[in-house]
Parts: C-alpha cells; sequence; structure tokens
C-alpha cells in the first residue's frame, strides 16, 4: 500500500472522547441486559458523523485532490457476521448467539442458513448455522464508535489491527474472537466465547482511501 498521509490525523482519539455516552449506555446495559431504545431527537447527529462531515471529508478532499465533497468516500454499512456451527446439534446455542448479537449492535439479527446439504458435518440445506446484522446510518456510526474506543482496547495482546486486511475494492474486514470485548455482553451470562467477522464497506475506489477513511475516524491500525 503507498505510504499514509497524516492528514487523516486530526481526527485521531477523538472517538475515545466522543465515546463516553456509548460507554455508560453500555455499563448499563451489561448490568442488566438490553435496555429500551431512546427514541431520537429529529435533528439527532451521530458523533462519528460530524467527525466525517467537518475534519475527514475536507482533509481527503485535499488529500486526494476530489473536486468536490461529494466525491469524497464515505462509510456505506457495517456487516456482522456470526458463525454458529453446534446449532447443528442445539438450537440454544443459535438462541444465545442472536441474543448476543442483537445486544451488542442494538438490532435483531437474520437468521443465516446453509446453501446446501454436507452430510460429514450434519448439515441439511437451509439449516441454520449462524446470523448477521447489516448496520446503516446512525447505528452504523454509533457502533463505529463503541467498537473503536470501547471494543477494540479490550481485545486481548492488542497491537493494533492489520492493514492488510483491505479486500482490494475499499472494503475492511476482521475477525474477533470473542463477543465479550463488547460491554454489552454480562460476562456471567455468556454460555459460550464466540468470535464474529465484522466488514467495514465503503464508496472509496481503493484500498489507499479506505484507509484514510477509516484512519480518520480513529481506527487503531497497527503501524509498521
Amino acid at each position: 500500500m503507498a505510504e499514509k498521509s497524516k492528514t487523516s490525523a486530526p481526527a485521531k482519539g477523538k472517538a475515545k472522547a466522543k465515546g463516553e455516552g456509548a460507554a455508560k449506555a453500555a455499563a448499563a446495559e451489561s448490568k442488566g441486559g438490553k435496555q429500551p431504545q431512546e427514541k431520537l431527537p429529529s435533528d439527532y447527529v451521530p458523533g462519528l458523523l460530524q467527525t466525517y462531515r467537518k475534519e475527514i471529508v475536507p482533509a481527503l478532499q485535499k488529500r486526494f485532490n476530489y473536486a468536490n465533497p461529494m466525491q469524497v468516500p464515505r462509510l456505506a454499512k457495517i456487516t456482522i457476521n456470526m458463525g454458529v456451527g453446534d446449532a447443528v446439534d442445539d438450537q440454544k446455542y443459535l438462541d444465545a448467539a442472536v441474543s448476543d448479537m442483537e445486544i451488542i449492535t442494538g438490532q435483531k439479527p437474520i437468521v443465516t442458513r446453509a446453501k446446501k446439504s454436507i452430510s460429514n458435518f450434519k448439515l441439511r440445506q437451509n439449516m441454520a448455522i449462524g446470523c448477521m446484522v447489516t448496520l446503516r446510518r446512525w447505528r452504523m456510526y454509533e457502533f463505529l464508535e463503541r467498537f473503536i474506543s470501547i471494543a477494540v482496547p479490550r481485545i486481548r495482546d492488542f497491537r493494533g489491527l492489520p492493514e492488510k486486511a483491505f479486500d482490494g475494492f475499499g472494503n475492511y474486514s476482521i475477525g474477533v474472537k470473542e463477543q465479550i470485548i463488547f460491554p454489552e455482553i454480562n460476562y456471567d451470562k455468556v454460555t459460550k466465547i464466540r468470535g464474529m467477522n465484522i466488514t467495514f464497506v465503503t464508496t472509496a475506489k481503493s484500498d489507499e482511501e479506505a484507509y484514510e477513511l477509516l484512519s480518520g475516524f480513529g481506527m487503531p491500525f497497527r503501524r509498521k
């Protein structure tokens, strides 16, 4: 990847400061499970969306010489997938995974199903094998803020997120080994430690542009 510009620095570290409200909500949820969703004011703008508009857009427009702000890449959606292979033997494992993901994202997951039968794994076509959530708009930004400022620092032996996990089309995917890095999860109620795959889908045309975009949000990439 080309040498990274320093123009993404203005917003670095600010996600942590802006995540204080999310941290308090997370602490409340970890004590008592899911909390009722607050009705948001009509003029509500997530903190990281404000950062994008005020800091990231002008920084990237200057860095890549975009003709106008509308050409600046943006975060389109975040998808979270959790595989539940043991659901083949017991439905309760799938129910627990669905519950965990709903608590983490604040959105009800959809159940993913096997596309074909595999006899060696006792897998039948259309059998439930996991769950997934697609986050957009304000839920997407709030999840990103909590992920960067609260969850990532709780990853065991964290040394930074790998830079080479881009797909060549401006999207970034990482694997999380434990759902308990999210403080919304009450460890005492966890039936099994599960991992998940998280994909950040952007409108960037290149990995370099996507890197600068996510860095601007404060994504803690591993430095060489």
